[in-house]
């Protein structure tokens, strides 16, 4: 059964699209955030059982539950389906207008929603809650810290000198400026209190377990969500040399400048590093990837009658020019059968990057299909598909877009040059109108993106 339906228009009333769809769907369930938490954590009367690690949990005075990320919400029912009274409270940030936002199913939980990517008070007062969990918090308690992608947004503490305006100008600047998710979040983490080991520091000496649903290109842990409960090492200095990569050193607000300037010179302490005894008692667990979805969408492929094969998960880079790689690929199956041969499906997982030059509207994903349609063109029985596995790329409501073939002779005949629209950063204008979008809504997990080439 498909629980996300797409409204792709290529190709309806096919039998081609029900495959797309069936193997799409699988990806997007084998990393549904509330089957990660189950599969990952149970109980047995008193014990608990997390992965590898027992616990005993009459041994903990209090059970606190934090976390924050779009998958917020079904992790947090799972565990309060697993813990039920057990727990003493939590608090997760969510993202504003996920699905269970306003019918929330968690009782002991509380579900606070904030702005992404963009943080805002919302999850400033979110994370106050959270600090004021962790501050009652002893070595005798269990703080279970539930972590998934964008939490680096709802999880927001300034540092006292930076005000919140300020952190949201430079968020803006290094999401528009081609930085890498790694780059952002070195920046992220010297500007806070609760990232790059923060929500350890407050939170110790708890045993804390962080439950991961990571999307972040090769899981790094002080990466996802700005690694509340990792340690860091990135350095003030590797914040200066970001801001002088991407020219945005003198265009930061100066409050963040000053800081971080002083920050080098050792006026404020560096972030949390490996051998901080803070980390003694946490447990940092990934319980959901990039690679478990892709790797469900090959199986699910090869139920469908493709022969399927994952390309890669560490896909990286400016959009535009990955996209040229997909199309090179396409290409090579029409010619010679080769990396496999028709009917085929290639699976290629990963986060691409943006430089934003023109006015126009669109994310990553809807970018990089963008980039293949003159590649692509002519091309029979062809069709490449980019999918943010939260349904969310970037400023849009879309999860990224089909191309075909005969895209581009259907684009020209409504007077639409892809090469124009690309030129301007107006991905979203270009496919919208031709029914090319894919529409799935805001699933819940997040784990990078992914994207296909079907060849039929």
């Amino acid at each position: 059964m498909n629980k996300f339906d797409f409204k792709i228009h290529s190709y309806a009333n096919d039998d081609r699209l029900a495959k797309i769809y069936h193997i799409l769907n699988s990806a997007l369930n084998a990393v549904d955030p509330y089957r990660a938490i189950l599969e990952n954590v149970r109980r047995d009367n008193e014990r608990l059982f997390i992965n590898n690690n027992r616990f005993n949990l009459n041994k903990f005075n209090s059970i606190y539950i934090i976390g924050a990320g779009k998958a917020g919400a079904p992790m947090a029912r799972a565990i309060e389906d697993i813990l039920g009274q057990t727990i003493t409270k939590g608090v997760v940030v969510i993202k504003q207008h996920s699905p269970q936002q306003s019918n929330s199913t968690t009782n002991k939980i509380k579900l606070r929603t904030a702005s992404h990517p963009i943080p805002n008070q919302a999850g400033v007062q979110g994370t106050s809650e959270i600090l004021q969990l962790l501050d009652k918090a002893t070595e005798n308690d269990l703080v279970l810290c539930l972590i998934s992608g964008g939490g680096s947004a709802l999880l927001t503490a300034p540092v006292p000198s930076i005000s919140l305006d300020d952190l949201q100008i430079m968020t803006k600047q290094l999401l528009t400026c081609g930085a890498t998710i790694h780059e952002i979040n070195t920046l992220r983490k010297h500007l806070s209190l609760v990232k790059g080991g923060g929500i350890a520091k407050h939170a110790a000496p708890a045993q804390i377990i962080s439950l991961i649903l990571s999307d972040v290109v090769g899981d790094p842990l002080d990466v996802i969500a700005s690694g509340p409960t990792s340690p860091d090492s990135t350095t003030y200095s590797d914040c200066i040399n970001i801001l002088r990569k991407y020219d945005l050193y003198n265009a930061i607000p100066k409050s963040i400048q000053t800081y971080i300037n002083a920050g080098n010179q050792g006026d404020y302490p560096e972030t949390p590093k490996p051998k901080d005894p803070i980390f003694n008692r946490i447990i940092n667990l990934i319980v959901g990837n990039n690679l478990i979805a892709a790797k469900a969408a090959q199986k699910q492929a090869q139920a469908e009658g493709f022969n399927a094969l994952i390309f890669s998960t560490e896909i990286q880079g400016e959009a535009r020019e990955v996209g040229k790689v997909l199309a090179a690929v396409a290409k090579q199956i029409t010619k010679s059968n080769d990396p496999v041969p028709r009917p085929a499906c290639i699976i290629f997982g990963g986060e691409t990057t943006v430089t934003v030059r023109g006015q126009g509207l669109g994310g990553r994903n809807l970018e990089l299909a963008l980039s293949t349609v003159s590649e692509v063109a002519g091309l029979e029985d062809i069709a490449i598909i980019t999918l943010a596995t939260d349904g969310d790329d970037g400023p849009t409501h879309t999860a990224g877009a089909i191309v075909t073939g005969e895209t581009y002779t259907r684009a020209k005949k409504r007077g639409l040059d892809p090469i124009k629209y690309l030129i301007n950063n107006d991905s979203y204008h270009f496919f919208e109108p031709l029914g090319n979008l894919l529409i799935p809504g805001l699933t819940e997990t997040n784990v990078n993106d992914l994207a296909f080439i079907f060849a039929f």
